[in-house]
């Protein structure tokens, strides 16, 4: 995220015509993304990873396309994915890591995060999979439409904070990303 606020601050900038301070913002986020690709690819998981030089999974990493790191069709970010899939997926949901933590192993899934999971499957052209997947996470809210913050992956039960604005968010987002466009409706 330091990286997207750096490319950011320098699009704003050179929207402003604030050519000094682009170009102060872009030299930022270009030394940022350098040492993420260097430092955060690991070649034996043939993905991004969690930490530098370290070769653990968060689900946060799903987002490297969304905010423009990478394309959606860099072989870099499949390959994330696929790594993701096989390290934080249980079920149909994605842990957002499953480190033992100051609470011990997660046992939960952050609903977020397979939402994230659905848009980086529709990213890459895994559309069918990806709605698959967003009815299952749609059929998990409770009486009320709502979702909580985290999910058990064997019983589907809510855990956490209720309702969850982070897990409402992220419906809306995979609804909008899976939804066909308003011009092509008719």
């Amino acid at each position: 995220m330091c990286w997207a606020a750096c490319d950011r601050l320098a699009r704003i900038a050179t929207r402003l015509g604030l050519a000094e301070r682009a170009h102060y913002w872009h030299g930022q986020a270009q030394a940022i993304h350098a040492t993420i690709s260097a430092r955060a690819w690991s070649d034996k998981r043939n993905a991004f990873v969690s930490t530098f030089e370290g070769d653990a999974m968060d689900a946060s990493l799903l987002l490297l396309a969304e905010v423009g790191f990478v394309d959606a069709d860099d072989p870099r970010f499949a390959a994330t994915v696929a790594a993701v899939e096989k390290d934080l997926r249980r079920g149909d949901f994605i842990f957002r890591y499953v480190e033992k933590d100051d609470f011990g192993e997660p046992e939960n899934a952050f609903i977020v995060c397979t939402f994230w999971y659905i848009n980086a499957l529709a990213d890459l052209g895994r559309r069918d999979e990806a709605r698959v997947l967003f009815e299952k996470l749609l059929a998990s809210r409770n009486s009320h439409g709502m979702l909580a913050e985290h999910i058990d992956p064997a019983t589907r039960e809510q855990w956490g904070n209720f309702a969850q604005t982070y897990s409402m968010v992220g419906l809306i987002n995979a609804a909008l990303r899976l939804s066909i466009r308003w011009e092509d409706a008719f």
